[in-house]
């Protein structure tokens, strides 16, 4: 990408970054109907610019296997923008015009929303505001977001355990994953979930796209029994005639998105009727820019809007989202964050500090390089 000529001489430049690897280990395994995660396996950017601010933002790669491929990725991306303004619609714009005969759908679309969270990040810090104030949030309002506890799929005891430590924390909204397989195996875990909660709290279930859509119709119709909040992925994300019919077919609000790439995926899964509620990923939607054009969609359409991962930038962008419904709660980067997101009685607090609260551990972030 060119020098910066456009006029912007008020907006700092990006001067320099830098890109790094760590694997953070879970608090406990992340478990889904599709096997297990141990650890988050991350890279880390720091984008720094000649206003004397630093951009940081962290990217989820969910397996170690392309953590070194993505960091290298992202270090080359970010090589191209060095020099210009740190203006992240613009550098959004550019680099996706850049890569038009590539395709970005994938690994890259996930580098150029690193980019664009750490952008954001270094923007609002030259404002001297919060993110949640860059985008035009009143610092005066209250700025809590409803959260949801956030498990992985446990036989009864473990959800036992895990329901009893998000009552004690004050959650009002729990998540766990299931998908065993047999469907009296999910019924056990649910109603177990259930009597602890004793109407304390709402239950949201997982499914990690693992069923067939068959098989979805079946158990969605026996779950629609148990006023679940939400169920969760029931079949594949890119099936919208199978999401379609589960969603027309079940009683209990259906809720995808989460692997839905960028605003367009997100306005055809609406437009098809995939689902009544929509929670975006910021490393999948195309970060804070990403996340602003997806949910006017949902607006549009009215459909309430939840978050997944990245919680601490979330919180921020769903302080200022129409129809935003919860933040989901899960402390992967807690251990090498300075100011990890403050969740008390059910309610995330929304940092009031310049940017959007992502400040490394450094001492931390070297236990964990990878």
């Amino acid at each position: 990408m060119a020098q910066d000529t456009s006029g912007n001489r008020d907006l700092p430049k990006i001067r320099n970054y830098t890109v790094r690897q760590v694997v953070v280990p879970f608090e406990q395994p992340l478990t889904t109907a599709n096997g297990a995660m141990h650890a988050a396996p991350m890279v880390l950017l720091d984008l720094v610019t000649d206003a004397g601010v630093v951009g940081h933002a962290y990217l989820f790669c969910y397996t170690q296997t392309v953590l070194k491929a993505v960091a290298q990725l992202s270090s080359d991306v970010v090589a191209t923008v060095v020099g210009v303004a740190a203006a992240p619609h613009k550098v959004r714009d550019e680099l996706r015009a850049r890569f038009r005969l590539l395709g970005t759908a994938g690994l890259l679309d996930m580098v150029l929303t690193l980019v664009d969270m750490a952008l954001w990040d270094a923007w609002s810090k030259h404002l001297g505001q919060p993110l949640v104030a860059a985008l035009g949030g009143d610092l005066t309002n209250d700025l809590s977001i409803p959260v949801y506890a956030s498990y992985g799929m446990s036989g009864v005891a473990e959800t036992e355990k895990n329901i009893a430590q998000a009552l004690e924390e004050g959650h009002h909204h729990v998540k766990i994953k299931i998908g065993h397989p047999k469907l009296t195996e999910d019924i056990k875990v649910v109603e177990a979930a259930l009597k602890m909660m004793a109407d304390k709290a709402v239950l949201l279930v997982d499914y990690n796209q693992s069923l067939s859509v068959a098989e979805a119709l079946v158990r969605c119709s026996v779950l629609d029994e148990y006023g679940l909040g939400w169920i969760e992925e029931p079949t594949s994300f890119d099936d919208f005639e199978g999401q379609a019919e589960i969603a027309r077919r079940c009683r209990t609000p259906i809720q995808i998105g989460e692997n839905l790439w960028g605003p367009q995926q997100i306005a055809e899964s609406i437009s098809a009727r995939c689902s009544d509620l929509i929670m975006p990923d910021l490393g999948k939607v195309g970060g804070v820019s990403g996340w602003q054009k997806a949910t006017a969609v949902c607006e549009a359409y009215r459909i309430p809007v939840s978050n997944h991962f990245y919680q601490e930038v979330s919180a921020h962008l769903l302080a200022v989202t129409t129809g935003a419904q919860l933040l989901e709660y899960f402390r992967m980067a807690d251990p090498i964050l300075v100011n990890p997101l403050e969740v008390k009685a059910g309610q995330a607090s929304v940092q009031r500090i310049p940017g959007s609260g992502v400040v490394w551990r450094e001492d931390q972030i070297e236990l964990f390089m990878a």
